[in-house]
């Protein structure tokens, strides 16, 4: 049965099962990216001295129609593409990467990118760019990529493409209500990107001067507050270690945290699999609220480690990889400690001690242990790490809002770009 204002159509949208039972709004016909947009085949030679605005693969996000990055002109060699400004860039290697941005500058790109040009009479190029981000155009290309180390898409398998196109009023609407949706996230970036600024010069600051305005004194491993000690970390805090008395075989399953999921960023996080003792031949014994702390390189330097709060038994398990750090109820807070390995002059100096081969270095755990560090009361170390783990708890929500709003995005792209709402009444401001 028809919709009012709606039409069949012989093809339709292409997820669904019976094309011919197909609709579309009324204003809108069936066309192909190739009724739509051109492909742009004049290429370049970058000049070594040049100025000129690069684009490789490497410059462009994943799934975000916005480009951020670029090189120049002087980094690369061999011939290029030319785009103009309004033009769209399509990352045709590995088109599941999902790469696609519209140029707001003209310059010169990978030749693994396509240049598109808008039809202006048919299309606008702020359309298209979201079009080519849908998950039927994903996964229309995906399934003519020809290679197996290096799969490509091409212009003439994309451009047989048929989609459903609103009128031209209609697209900038459209483009205009999803560009909001990026400005939101852009947002919370920008907050992300200035917290982590904040904390950063906070660290240096609160693990310098404290919070009382005491005068300082210089030490063997800089300046503190007078009232501060110097100690090596195994005298305040503890290495933990699995209980002679305690069988693992006495449980079901136990919590196991492989590499993966010793995060990056953050503090706290809650991932790790089940296994059964028999499945756990080998591991490092752990505790809620232990410092999980990588000593592997490039996990080391990215400063990769966590702190699991709860677990469903009183302990767990983690690769061999990580060392599992305590702190003492009363003398050492674990998150004062946590903050400090974070610190870059921190991490610089343990990484100039790791050993074994190249690819294959190792911290030893000898050498956290005799780390000097700066030494508070413990009110003095629980004030410190409650203000930079506010810091953390904004970044975090910070993120959880993008990721909500890019779930929004992909929702609201497929909706709108199949007409399953409709914006042609509606103004953008």
């Amino acid at each position: 049965m028809k919709t009012e204002g709606y039409k069949q159509t012989d093809i339709g949208t292409q997820q669904k099962a019976d094309a011919s039972l197909a609709q579309i709004p009324a204003e809108w016909d069936m066309s192909s990216l190739a009724d739509v947009m051109t492909i742009q085949s004049k290429s370049t030679q970058p000049s070594p001295n040049g100025k000129s605005k690069y684009v490789g693969l490497e410059h462009i996000d994943s799934g975000n129609p916005k480009l951020k990055r670029w090189g120049t002109e002087g980094e690369v060699r061999s011939s290029k593409n030319k785009f103009n400004a309004g033009d769209v860039l399509y990352g045709k290697l590995r088109p599941y990467l999902d790469k696609v941005v519209l140029a707001e500058w003209e310059g010169m790109c990978a030749t693994d990118i396509l240049v598109f040009r808008a039809k202006q009479e048919k299309a606008v190029p702020e359309y298209l760019v979201n079009l080519l981000h849908t998950s039927e155009v994903l996964n229309h290309a995906i399934s003519t990529t020809t290679g197996v180390n290096h799969p490509r898409t091409s212009w003439h398998a994309l451009q047989r493409f048929l989609f459903e196109l609103p009128p031209l009023p209609e697209q900038r609407t459209i483009a205009a209500i999803l560009s909001k949706v990026q400005q939101a996230i852009e947002t919370q970036e920008k907050i992300i990107e200035r917290t982590k600024e904040l904390k950063k010069s906070l660290m240096a600051k609160l693990f310098t001067e404290g919070l009382h305005g005491e005068e300082l004194k210089e030490t063997e491993i800089g300046l503190m507050p007078k009232s501060w000690e110097v100690c090596k970390v195994e005298q305040k805090y503890v290495f933990t270690k699995k209980p002679s008395a305690l069988k693992i075989e006495t449980f079901k399953e136990i919590p196991f945290v492989p590499m993966e999921l010793v995060p990056a960023e953050g503090v706290f996080f809650g991932n790790y699999y089940l296994r059964k003792p028999s499945e756990i031949s080998s591991g490092t014994y752990f505790e809620p609220n232990d410092i999980l702390l990588a000593k592997i390189t490039p996990s080391f330097e990215n400063g990769k480690q966590g702190i699991i709060t709860e677990l469903p038994t009183p302990f767990g398990y983690a690769t061999t990889e990580v060392i599992p750090i305590k702190g003492i109820e009363g003398m050492s807070d674990y998150l004062f400690l946590f903050y400090y390995l974070l610190k870059e002059e921190v991490r610089s100096s343990m990484a100039g001690k790791m050993e074994g081969s190249t690819g294959r270095q190792r911290l030893p755990k000898t050498i956290v242990q005799s780390l000097q560090i700066p030494f508070p009361l413990f009110a003095e170390q629980k004030e410190i790490s409650s203000i930079l783990l506010k810091l953390d708890y904004k970044i975090r929500n910070s993120q959880n809002k993008i990721d909500q709003l890019k779930n929004l995005f992909k929702s609201m792209l497929h909706q709108l770009m199949t007409g399953t709402i409709r914006v042609n009444n509606v103004e953008v401001v």
